[in-house]
């Protein structure tokens, strides 16, 4: 489906009843990413995924950067009238989700942080966004696939699943050059979310993958660790999966996500 957000087209599914949840995608993912989420999920939420701007069936201009992402999202829960929605994001979800605690929390109900960390770039990782965005300028969206695709996928996939491999390589390689460059600037220059952390009110549930290496378990745990106490946190390590464990190991991500959204209701 398709919403006309004034100047703004953005692309997304929707489907199943009860509990709104959105599940927001990843760098340089597309909505795709949690298709199996959703369809499992369809009998127990509302299932809503849109493709971040810039990505999949969105538009492609700007302006780019995580609050932007964030106001897309609830310009998109107004168009189809939902107050209040549990937030899934991955990676760059993550930071999108963050964001939308800073800007929107009293549209938020619960939290998902998927594969995702909560400071800043540092210098270096700065300085390689850049040198990142260079490169797709010049060779094109598949020259990202082939940088990211080894970090992306865990070793226990790379061995086992080559079809997942294939399937996440493919989704990389098709998205707008200027959605990834955009994008690229988005992250390099998103806030340090670790004082937000400290404020969220709502339950969360943190998931990762045990063989992350983008952002490892290390990672997870400072989120859990940094959530008050009235968040209720849970933890779950996904076993057998690297950064996109929806894709990777989606039956165990579906039961963990099941699970957390069951104690909502």
């Amino acid at each position: 489906m398709i919403a006309q957000l004034g100047d703004f087209r953005m692309g997304y599914d929707d489907s199943g009843e009860g509990l709104p949840v959105v599940f927001l995608h990843g760098f340089p993912h597309d909505r795709n990413l949690w298709n199996a989420q959703r369809l499992a999920l369809a009998s127990q939420a509302r299932c809503i995924v849109p493709d971040l701007r810039g990505f999949g069936h969105s538009s492609t201009h700007g302006p780019f950067s995580v609050d932007q992402y964030a106001d897309d999202v609830i310009a998109l829960l107004d168009a189809l009238q939902i107050e209040r929605a549990v937030v899934c994001g991955l990676s760059m979800g993550g930071y999108v989700a963050m964001a939308l605690w800073r800007r929107h929390p009293d549209r938020v109900k619960a939290f998902v942080f998927c594969d995702t960390k909560a400071g800043a770039d540092s210098e270096e990782a700065r300085a390689k966004r850049d040198e990142l965005a260079a490169v797709v300028r010049r060779d094109g969206a598949r020259a990202i696939a082939e940088a990211q695709i080894q970090g992306m996928v865990g070793a226990t996939t790379r061995e086992r699943r080559p079809e997942v491999v294939a399937g996440m390589r493919a989704m990389m390689a098709r998205q707008p050059v200027a959605g990834i460059v955009g994008a690229l600037q988005a992250l390099r220059d998103r806030p340090d979310s670790r004082e937000t952390l400290r404020t969220i009110s709502v339950p969360v549930l943190v998931v990762v993958g045990e063989d992350d290496v983008l952002t490892p378990i290390k990672e997870a745990r400072a989120i859990a660790e940094a959530l008050p106490t009235a968040a209720r946190v849970r933890l779950e390590i996904i076993a057998g999966a690297g950064h996109v464990p929806c894709l990777e190991r989606p039956a165990a991500t579906t039961h963990a996500l099941s699970d957390f959204l069951s104690t909502l209701a």
